[in-house]
């Protein structure tokens, strides 16, 4: 992290889409071959694998001892992280994209069969499922009993999860573009980009716009929420830093290559990577 020096490197078995995971001395990766892969994060030695045999876009969520993901399989896992047996599965309609989340000892995933699976972390037992509309590969945020996420149906959803209600949905009918970035919630706000090339921040209660900010590019990357702060990687290759409240622009960084994941932030840095194959570190010299 301070000098960017490579310490190591894993081959997986196919292309990497999905985002690492680390917990525990741990890295966490799934690749298009359908392997989610555990690998030892001070030397790169693989420490298990298993095969879901289908794509896994979904990044692994480890809880404790346990790891969630889905796959294209349109199946939810949940591994023992520590040897990587099968728990459970829960099967789907079609396929599961999104990273799953986790609440109140429930596992929230949402999926292409434009459904919200609500599933118990124990055992893999059907909750509930919401409908949410349209396909969706846009990985829920949850503040309490809502669930918040973006359909490829061009709307931005809060539903209860708890009850399978729809507490409001916002649809902006000038700028209908899909959805594919996932949400992030701070306090009272859901903020989401969009392929219509804006940043909204809405009111979590009620989807209201507090503020927009309109960008070069598509943004298909999620925002991260640092303190008072939004960074958002943009499709134009611009990463905007942005006061959390107001939306005003505090800083850019223009690279001339897109982005194609959110960034980490870690120890004061924020690490992103480019389309270009290069890896960007922002902070303190």
């Amino acid at each position: 992290l301070e000098t960017g020096r490579e310490r190591w490197r894993f081959k997986a078995r196919a292309e990497v889409k999905s985002s690492p995971a680390v917990a525990e001395g741990r890295v966490y990766v799934g690749d298009e071959a359908g392997v989610l892969h555990a690998i030892d994060a001070a030397d790169g030695r693989e420490v298990w694998s298993f095969e879901a045999g289908e794509s896994i876009v979904s990044s692994p969520i480890p809880i404790g001892n346990r790891l969630f993901f889905g796959s294209y399989n349109g199946s939810l896992y949940c591994l023992n992280a520590d040897d990587g047996k099968q728990l459970w599965k829960y099967d789907s309609e079609d396929k599961l994209h999104a990273t799953p989340a986790v609440a109140d000892d429930c596992v929230l995933i949402s999926g292409c069969d434009a459904r919200l699976h609500v599933v118990r972390a124990a055992d893999g037992v059907l909750v509930r499922k919401v409908e949410l509309g349209a396909p969706c590969g846009s990985s829920a945020a949850v503040l309490d009993s809502l669930a918040f996420a973006g359909t490829q149906g061009c709307q931005i959803l809060g539903v209860n999860w708890k009850t399978g209600e729809r507490a409001w949905q916002f649809e902006d009918t000038e700028h209908a573009l899909p959805f594919l970035a996932s949400p992030s919630v701070s306090g009272d706000l859901v903020i989401i980009g969009g392929r219509d090339k804006r940043i909204r921040a809405l009111d979590a209660k009620t989807g209201g716009v507090r503020w927009t900010v309109i960008a070069k590019g598509r943004i298909e990357g999620s925002a991260v929420v640092v303190g008072e702060r939004v960074f958002v990687p943009g499709g134009d290759g611009v990463l905007l830093c942005l006061d959390l409240r107001t939306g005003k622009e505090t800083w850019r960084y223009e690279t001339g290559s897109e982005f194609g994941a959110p960034p980490a932030v870690a120890e004061g840095r924020l690490v992103v990577g480019g389309l270009d194959g290069v890896l960007y570190c922002f902070g303190r010299p």
